[in-house]
């Protein structure tokens, strides 16, 4: 299964880490790639993309762990958001 995870931060290093760990392929988007809790993720084998269109695209499921409703609208509806990427339903 391919994982995608938005919000490498406080609480969504660990959790990535913990996918890593388990086997899975990660895709990940921050917005602030050069911080060091990304660097950390990328170096533990996860994929770095450049929206959260492109994680959609290249994942199974998508976690979101941002800090607010604001920045969940964003990566989620917003211009090259995850809808952008997600595979539209079988009719």
């Amino acid at each position: 299964m391919q994982i995608g995870f938005i919000g490498i931060g406080v609480m969504g290093r660990p959790m990535t880490l913990n996918l890593l760990k388990a086997g899975y392929h990660v895709t990940v988007f921050a917005r602030h790639p050069d911080k060091p809790e990304v660097q950390e993720v990328l170096n533990a084998g996860a994929k770095l993309a450049p929206s959260p269109r492109a994680v959609a695209m290249a994942s199974d499921i998508v976690i979101t762990m941002v800090p607010n409703s604001q920045q969940v609208e964003e990566v989620v509806a917003g211009p090259n958001g995850i809808l952008e990427g997600a595979p539209s339903p079988p009719p």
